[in-house]
């Protein structure tokens, strides 16, 4: 387990749970909902097809860091079970 490196290492529980917990800022939530109603009636400009990528890009990586973290917590839970 120590060479995993999909581990979050140096963080602790607290900040690994708030970590799993995340979610997008309650504007970017809101931009994003307006710019999917765009793009589902096909009216986005270039500008916000750009912006919603972007934004999509941040949920893909926020996804990513609550899955880690879940992971984390879930390897150092069979860690301390197996000491």
């Amino acid at each position: 387990m120590d060479n995993d490196t999909e581990l979050l290492t140096g963080v602790s529980i607290d900040e690994l749970e708030a970590l799993a917990a995340g979610v997008l800022v309650p504007t970017a939530q809101t931009r994003l909902d307006e710019l999917m109603a765009g793009a589902k009636q096909q009216s986005l400009s270039a500008n916000d097809a750009a912006e919603l990528d972007d934004l999509l890009n941040k949920v893909d990586q926020l996804n990513l860091l609550k899955a880690r973290a879940r992971y984390t917590i879930r390897e150092l839970g069979a860690k301390a079970s197996n000491t």
